[in-house]
C-alpha cells in the first residue's frame, strides 16, 4: 500500500516514518521542506493548504497520516485548521483514501481532566480547544455520512527525542543544559502524564494495520503511572546528574514571560491543564494491542541522551 505522511517534518512524523520504513511500503512525506527518514522515502515539497497540491499528493495514496503541526498560535489555528480539514476530507472522499488523524486532547471538558478517556465529553475551555473540537467534528461527520474512512488518534502532551516545543524541553531540559534551574508553569504537585513520541509512531502503524480500528477514536499509548510535574522534573535532573531548585511560575506572569519564552504566550489559553490533575487514560489501546508504553525513566533517558 502507498502511504502518505502530511506534515512529516516534526517529531511525530519522523517517528512514524521510521516505523513505516521497517516494512515494504511506498512512503511519501509531504511538507514545505521535507527530509528523508528512510532511504526509499519519496519527498514532496508542498503547501498543504493548497487544495490542488493536497489533492495531487493524496490521489495515489491508500492511506494518509496527518501529523500536521501549524504554528502554535490561536489565530493561525483559526485560519488554517478548518481550511485544511475541509480540503483533506474532500480529497480523501474523492479518491477513497483512508485518514489517520493525529489529534490532541484540548477539546475535552476540563472537569474530567483527571481521567480523560475516548468518551470524555467535548466541551472545550480554551480557544485552541474550540478549534480542535471543530475540526474533529468535521472529520467525525464525514465518517458518519460514509464519505471517508478515518480514525482519530489522540495524544497527551508530547515528550521524547526531537521534541522541541514541549514544556519538558523548553523549560526543563534546555535550562538544565545551560546550567540553569528548571522552571515550570502552574502547580508542581498535580498529576501530569506525557505521551512518548516513539510510542506514537509504533501505535499509529498498529492502528493502521487493523481494519476495525477505523471509524473510532483512540488514545495513543501513554504511561499510566500517576507522576506529578515535579516527579518528571526530578527524573530529568537525575538523568543529567544535576540537582537544582525548581522554579514554579504563576499563570499571571505568562504574558510577560512570553517575551522571552515564546511558547508561554500561548500557554495561557490552555493553562488550566497545568493547574489540576491531568491524566490521559490510554487503557483502550493498551488492552486492545497488549501494548506496554515506555516508562518515564526510559523516555527521559532517550530524550536526554539524544539531545546532548
Amino acid at each position: 500500500m502507498n502511504f502518505t505522511i502530511l506534515g512529516g517534518g516534526g517529531a511525530v512524523g519522523t517517528e512514524l516514518a521510521r516505523e513505516l520504513g521497517k516494512e515494504s511500503h511506498h512512503l511519501t512525506i509531504v511538507n514545505r521542506n521535507p527530509k528523508k527518514v528512510n532511504k526509499s522515502d519519496e519527498l514532496i515539497s508542498a503547501d498543504i493548504l493548497d487544495s490542488v497540491k493536497l489533492d495531487e499528493t493524496v490521489r495515489d495514496s491508500g492511506m494518509v497520516f496527518v501529523t500536521v503541526g501549524f504554528e502554535y498560535k490561536t489565530q493561525v489555528w483559526k485560519e488554517k485548521w478548518p481550511l485544511f480539514m475541509s480540503n483533506l476530507i474532500n480529497s480523501c472522499r474523492n479518491h477513497q483514501v483512508r485518514i489517520v488523524f493525529v489529534d490532541n486532547m484540548y477539546m475535552y471538558d476540563s472537569k474530567y481532566q483527571s481521567d480523560m478517556t475516548e468518551s470524555t465529553p467535548v466541551n472545550p475551555s480554551s480557544e485552541k480547544g474550540k478549534i480542535r473540537a471543530k475540526i474533529a467534528r468535521m472529520l467525525i461527520d464525514a465518517v458518519e455520512k460514509g464519505d471517508v474512512k478515518a480514525l482519530i488518534a489522540r495524544a497527551a502532551d508530547f515528550y521524547g527525542p526531537g521534541v522541541t516545543g514541549s514544556y519538558l524541553t523548553q523549560m526543563v531540559l534546555n535550562n538544565l543544559k545551560k546550567g540553569k534551574s528548571p522552571q515550570w508553569v502552574g502547580k508542581l504537585d498535580v498529576i501530569h502524564n506525557f505521551t512518548f513520541t516513539p510510542d506514537i509512531g509504533k501505535a499509529l502503524v498498529l492502528l493502521a494495520k487493523k481494519d476495525d480500528s477505523f471509524n473510532q477514536i483512540w488514545h495513543l499509548p501513554t504511561y499510566q503511572g500517576k507522576l506529578t510535574s515535579r516527579d518528571w522534573i526530578k527524573l530529568m535532573m537525575k538523568e543529567m546528574s544535576l540537582e537544582k531548585k525548581i522554579s514554579s511560575l504563576p499563570m499571571s506572569l505568562m504574558g510577560l514571560l512570553g517575551i522571552f519564552v515564546p511558547i508561554l504566550r500561548e500557554i495561557k489559553d490552555i493553562g488550566y491543564q497545568l493547574e489540576r490533575d491531568y491524566f490521559f487514560n490510554s487503557s483502550k489501546f493498551n488492552n486492545a494491542f497488549s501494548y506496554l508504553p515506555v516508562t518515564p525513566e526510559e523516555g527521559i533517558n532517550d530524550m536526554v541522551r539524544l539531545s546532548l
